[in-house]
């Protein structure tokens, strides 16, 4: 990384309220107008750039944010002390000290929505929808500022580089990749829109042309490529990395030894044969569309379940029906694997949904969004409490919502951060007038919009919908809902799974006749696993559903259904 120094002289007595931080791109590195969100980072060390050092945790470095329209080559947009930012509110709060200064210019596209609406929003160029690693954003490279008791100095900064373009990955044997136009989608968002999957072929998949096999679609966040799949045994000469996390020296080698050892389950003699899916769908508002329609989003729902799902399955031999196809995932995956079910009943036979994003609103994390007021303090007449968003397993907080929100908001404006919070207002909440989702609460304040709560609660709180809708959903989901999560999941999960077990335990007609359950102590991404630790188990998704998938298929698979093409040594 090349590295500057500019050193700041503070001569005044007292603190800058003037401060005026140019940035600007010279034409060689583009001659057009951009539009888009342009930060400014300033980390406290130099481990790495600035740019990959932004997080809302104990660590987190100092960063604000502002929206440039049709910014063209060699004109300055400046930051100044009015300027929103993160963890500090103004540039002229800044300690003193040394910093590491980086720029980062988010580009946006604009859209012309089926809706009748014109939006700016950053489109995902292959890379998942992360701002700092988007291919075609403009950097500047990192230099070293001094920053004295009297405050911040005047200085600019040069967008001197640009995020090159992603190489696509190549097909194995084992693993191929596909790329689909979708109508659907291309006709809401005025423009062509693709859906991608990588696919992991069974073994004997050439070598038995008439066999159909079942689908497994493990849902998540955007997967560069097939995941936990490796042919051969781990690099001898890859050096030990250290797992902050689960706090283990060598979770690298862990990771190439479980991808090696599912390879070897796969080619088992009794290993069921299937076919194994990740999806490809970033929006310009998250690295995934969470797998349902939505207002702000589009019918990526119908996209995935009735072009692309289907498309696969004829590329591949895919049995084609409702019986044979399965969802899995953790976190994302895990909320979109349950809702896909409960949305398209008939179209899946069984989710397994692993620590999922809040399934009842009334535990969103830690807010009731239909009775609490403010979603970042507790209510109370003489204390200032802030509810947490982060925890470790022993219930050390490290973030609150209210830190979460207002990072988002530095991110990007109108729900457009690519944060947590924002695709969750993306995917739930009704369209605004500018064509931009509308706001759950006030990013700044924290208060609740409870009219937005109610179209969440009538739309994707699953607990509501199932709990409403059971005399026409309940004897499609027997059997098939399947829930799991720690009790000590790091973003408070596990409280609205047990809501919806308090429901589907107690009040279903006919009974759910499914499955949840806790991990003790179990953090964030606990998948079932009573067995193993969280960080094995985690590793597993692929093979750890298999047996409970083949019952379902040997209990619910019609009388006509293919049991025998698939079923091969």
């Amino acid at each position: 990384m090349l590295l500057s120094v500019f050193v700041l002289s503070c001569n005044s007595e007292s603190k800058n309220n003037n401060i005026a931080i140019n940035v600007s791109f010279p034409d060689s590195i583009s001659n057009e107008n951009i539009d888009g969100r342009l930060l400014l980072i300033l980390a406290d060390n130099n481990k790495t750039e600035p740019r990959f050092q932004v997080s809302e945790g104990l660590n987190a470095q100092s960063i604000f944010g502002i929206n440039v329209e049709g910014l063209n080559a060699n004109t300055n947009a400046t930051f100044t002390e009015d300027v929103f930012g993160f963890p500090y509110s103004s540039l002229s709060e800044l300690k003193p000290g040394d910093y590491y200064v980086q720029a980062v210019l988010h580009v946006y596209e604009t859209f012309n929505l089926a809706t009748g609406h014109k939006v700016k929003l950053p489109m995902d160029n292959g890379e998942g929808q992360h701002w700092n690693t988007s291919p075609g954003n403009l950097y500047s490279t990192p230099f070293k500022v001094t920053i004295g008791n009297e405050g911040v100095e005047n200085f600019d900064i040069v967008l001197d580089n640009i995020i090159p373009e992603i190489q696509p990955v190549a097909d194995t044997k084992w693993i191929k990749h596909i790329k689909m136009k979708s109508k659907l989608l291309s006709d809401f968002w005025g423009r062509d829109m693709y859906l991608g999957a990588h696919i992991l072929l069974p073994k004997g998949f050439d070598e038995h042309p008439e066999a159909k096999y079942p689908l497994m679609v493990f849902q998540g966040h955007f997967p560069s490529d097939f995941g936990g799949f490796r042919t051969t045994p781990p690099d001898p000469n890859l050096k030990s990395e250290y797992s902050d996390r689960f706090g283990i020296d060598g979770y690298n080698i862990i990771q190439q030894q479980e991808a090696y050892d599912f390879y070897k389950r796969w080619n088992e003699p009794d290993f069921p044969r299937f076919l194994i899916i990740e999806i490809q769908h970033p929006t310009p508002y998250y690295d995934d569309s969470y797998a349902v329609n939505s207002s702000s989003q589009g019918p990526y729902g119908d996209a995935i379940t009735y072009e692309l799902i289907p498309h696969i399955e004829k590329l591949f031999r895919g049995q084609g029906e409702g019986w044979s196809r399965f969802l899995y995932g953790g976190s994302t995956g895990g909320w979109e694997a349950l809702a896909v079910q409960v949305k398209y009943p008939d179209e899946y036979n069984g989710c397994f949904s692993a620590c999922p994003d809040p399934i009842d609103f009334r535990a969103y994390c830690l807010n009731n969004i239909y009775e609490d007021e403010n979603a970042y303090y507790a209510k109370s007449n003489h204390k200032n409490i802030e509810i947490p968003m982060h925890r470790d397993y022993l219930g050390n907080v490290s973030s609150t919502v209210r830190e979460s929100n207002h990072l988002e908001l530095v991110l990007g404006d109108k729900s457009r951060s690519g944060g947590q919070f924002d695709i969750w207002e993306a995917t739930y909440s009704p369209q605004g007038k500018e064509g931009y989702p509308e706001r759950l609460w006030d990013k700044r304040s924290g208060d609740i919009n409870h009219e937005v709560a109610e179209f969440w609660k009538e739309n994707y709180d699953l607990r509501y919908i199932m709990e409403r809708d059971w005399d026409k959903l309940g004897d499609k989901l027997k059997g098939k809902i399947h829930i799991y999560c720690g009790d000590m999941d790091n973003y408070y999960l596990n409280n609205a799974v047990y809501l919806m077990e308090d429901f589907l335990e107690s009040t279903t007609d006919p009974y759910y006749d499914g499955e949840v359950d806790y991990g003790d102590r179990a953090e964030h991404c606990w998948n079932g696993d009573q067995e193993n630790p969280n960080y094995i188990s985690r590793l597993r998704y692929n093979s750890m559903y298999v047996p409970k998938i083949m019952k379902r298929i040997l209990e619910s698979a019609p009388k006509n259904a293919d049991l025998t093409s698939w079923r091969y040594k």
